[in-house]
């Protein structure tokens, strides 16, 4: 049976034959611990049930996206363990990511594993350096600096070499690369020779920066992350009863996304093995997207080389992707060049099929916002949930634009990159709320009147800001809620799968989510770059910005960077599990020269364009021509700034017509009283208050003050929909009037 429109299909058993073996994808919140160590194996399929199996000697397993790679590692494991073949503190299980680390000892613990040591390369290294610090060197470790960026401006003034933000942000990048590939001061310049990097800026400045740098680490007695792992590596080298100590303690090793390994962490790697091969790598060459961090493949591609007799195990059942999403992805990577390449894993889907790929093609970056958003707002519609869909881009400075077309279209959304979720400060207040009340029991009169325990938790968190309905406007207040309300749906879900489940045992629940870093989902729309998305998935997602020049990224040079923008690309296109919608614009702004390029990698993928050397076309799905700007707008040259003359270039800048640190002539009297007008208008409509107008575009009216229907129509952020609704109101109050449709269209949906 077909499901509805707008919601991906569901696996109906429990049987890895129909999809049912991907814990990822819409698994169970809160599943049975296994009762037995064949248990842990149940549900598996063939390769992942070898990968699990293989607990002896070095194994390699090659996976490609939405493999279930994170569920065959764990649960080999949980078997391994719950087999007695493995003590849980020998095990260290060490990949690239808190959240990562986070996910994997939560899903140990749900296999009845939770003595499992789950880290970052980082938290394992610091975590021995503070241990064994006192013996190798004596005193205090050297306090860790959190933020070497202040340090490295430091340096370079001292280096009388001026940086602006942007190129401060780049020499810091790359200095943190020269540590984790051993690279010195004084060899910086020949390293960057030998190698073709693309220094940011002089290399000769960047060596004396940097040796200024660490100069001043060591007069002020700090340490950064990278130290951590260089002091690790030397205690390990020069002190054989430490490392002997460390290896007595740890026997078994998996390392998680090997392909990102670098030369400094695989050195470290080698030195916690010592001469035994008690090692599990997993990792997909095709997957190489942090290489300018200094993360190379060719640990990954070598390891038969230096393990000859290696178990190697392939998982290419996709059970994340449908047909029409795999076959795109393989077709992308059909096109690739280079020895990561020649490995590569062509993936089959176990899904039922379903929609094709749209790629569509758009005036201009607003329109193409636009037109997503609209796309977003329909699949929302359909049926499919805010939190499961994603628009992801090519550089964080492409959100904007995204983020205003969405809050005008009146669509939640959560920008990706923000403070964990247990870290939150509400959270934690929450937290310490919910394990009050739990304590006191009946006694708490909150809850006198709560029956059940979500119930009991809507009390709670009423107390602090919680509400039934979301605060109007974003920001801040939108945050808290968002974040209060996520707690709600975890308690209520997991009171369905614990019936008679108590404040306490919810309490207990949270704090081994927080400790596993194991937060619930918030609900809305995520805005993420595509380096950020890596290990997500979502039931619909939205590449955007698919131009020449931004894929592949204009500094792209070598066929080796050209390479990996591709890889990029791919690992946008298998963060889909069922809607895949690819978009590129013509021009950058509307009336602009259409002069844009679809993306290269494009070709032979999207219809009636042919691939160049291809080994075999693939694509599916039609090319959509999106539609104009809401609004009329005739033909003029780039937007300029109103003040100085510049040419903008910044969405949010754009909508000013002037640059953000150009002297604004806003009416702030008009400014509050539009603000006081949209609140009024927002709750009359029972919608939040940027779905009205947002922040921006009110200082752009209070700075334009129009005083007709084509000037206010002129101004970024009032289409023809909105000039219709509201624009009789705001016309009157920038004419200094009470505006007279305070009720009125108040029935119609924004």
């Amino acid at each position: 049976m077909r499901p509805p429109c707008g919601q991906p299909p569901r696996p109906s058993l429990p049987t890895w034959q129909h999809g049912g073996v991907t814990a990822a994808t819409h698994s169970s919140l809160f599943p049975q611990v296994p009762e037995s160590a064949d248990a842990v194996l149940d549900g598996l399929d063939p390769e992942q049930r070898e990968v699990a199996m293989a607990l002896h000697g070095p194994v390699c397993v090659l996976a490609g996206a939405g493999t279930g790679k994170t569920r065959a590692i764990t649960h080999r494991i949980a078997y391994g363990v719950r087999a007695g073949i493995l003590q849980p503190t020998s095990v260290l299980a060490v990949t690239f990511t808190n959240r990562a680390a986070g996910e994997m000892r939560g899903r140990l613990r749900q296999l009845g594993a939770g003595g499992v040591q789950a880290r970052t390369f980082h938290s394992a290294a610091l975590r021995q350096l503070q241990y064994f610090w006192p013996k190798a060197v004596g005193g205090d470790l050297p306090r860790l600096l959190e933020r070497k960026v202040q340090l490295v401006a430091e340096a370079a003034a001292r280096c009388r070499i001026r940086l602006d933000r942007n190129e401060l942000r780049d020499v810091t990048s790359e200095i943190e690369w020269s540590k984790v590939t051993q690279t010195v001061p004084a060899d910086y310049p020949a390293v960057v020779a030998k190698t073709q990097r693309d220094a940011p800026r002089d290399p000769a400045e960047i060596s004396q920066i940097y040796g200024m740098y660490e100069q001043l680490k060591r007069d002020r007695s700090v340490i950064d992350f990278e130290d951590v792992l260089l002091l690790t590596v030397a205690i390990l080298q020069d002190r054989h009863d430490i490392a002997e100590h460390v290896r007595r303690q740890y026997q078994h090793f998996v390392v998680d996304e090997y392909q990102d390994v670098s030369p400094l962490q695989q050195r470290l790697l080698d030195l916690w093995l010592g001469d035994r091969d008690t090692l599990c790598v997993v990792g997909d060459a095709s997957q190489t997207i942090y290489s300018f961090t200094g993360a190379t493949p060719d640990h990954l591609l070598n390891f038969r080389t230096r393990h000859p007799n290696a178990t190697v195990v392939k998982l290419v059942r996709d059970y994340r992707s449908t047909p029409q999403v795999v076959h795109l992805a393989n077709g992308l990577l059909g096109q690739a060049r280079g020895r990561a390449a020649e490995h590569r894993l062509e993936l089959v889907s176990q899904r039922e099929p379903g929609p094709d790929p749209v790629h569509t093609e758009y005036a201009d970056e607003p329109a193409e916002a636009e037109g997503t958003a609209r796309r977003i707002r329909d699949l929302i519609a359909a049926g499919v949930p805010a939190g499961e869909i994603a628009v992801l881009y090519r550089v964080n400075s492409q959100s904007e634009v995204y983020e205003q077309a969405l809050a005008d279209a009146g669509v939640p959304y959560q920008l990706r990159g923000a403070e964990r979720f247990f870290e939150r400060a509400e959270v934690r207040e929450a937290g310490i709320a919910l394990r009050g009340a739990a304590r006191a029991g009946g006694n708490d009169s909150l809850l006198d009147d709560a029956e059940g325990l979500p119930a009991e938790v809507r009390a709670v968190l009423s107390t602090k800001g919680w509400t039934t309905e979301p605060p109007a406007g974003s920001g801040a207040v939108r945050d808290r809620w968002e974040s209060l309300a996520a707690l709600v749906r975890l308690a209520e879900d997991f009171e369905q799968a614990k019936p008679g489940a108590t404040l306490s045992d919810l309490v207990a629940e949270l704090d081994e989510r927080a400790a596993a870093q194991h937060a619930p989902t918030v609900q809305g729309v995520t805005l993420a770059s595509l380096h950020s998305a890596k290990g997500l998935e979502w039931d619909a997602v939205f590449l955007v910005g698919l131009n020449e020049g931004m894929m592949p990224i204009t500094y792209a040079k070598t066929d080796e960077q050209i390479e990996e923008e591709r890889r990029l690309l791919y690992v946008g296109v298998t963060r889909a599990r069922f809607h895949l919608s690819l978009s590129w614009s013509l021009s950058r702004s509307p009336g602009g020269r259409a002069g844009r390029r679809p993306s290269r990698f494009l070709n032979g993928l999207r219809p009636g364009s042919v691939a160049l050397g291809t080994r075999g076309a693939a694509g599916g799905g039609g090319i959509e021509r999106g539609p104009g700007p809401v609004a009329k707008r005739g033909r003029r040259g780039p937007a300029r700034c109103r003040v100085c003359g510049k040419t903008l270039t910044d969405a949010g800048e754009m909508k000013l017509m002037r640059c953000d640190d150009c002297p604004s002539d806003m009416d702030e009297v008009l400014y509050e009283r539009l603000r006081d007008w949209r609140a009024v208008r927002a709750k009359e409509i029972g919608q939040p208050a940027y779905c009205v107008f947002t922040d921006k575009t009110l200082m752009a009216i209070a700075e334009a003050v129009p005083g007709s229907a084509g000037e206010l129509a002129g101004i970024s952020g009032v289409g023809t929909r909105k000039l219709d609704r509201f624009g009789t109101a705001v016309l009157a109050i920038c004419a200094g009037e009470t505006p007279e449709d305070g009720l009125v269209d108040a029935v119609d949906e924004v």
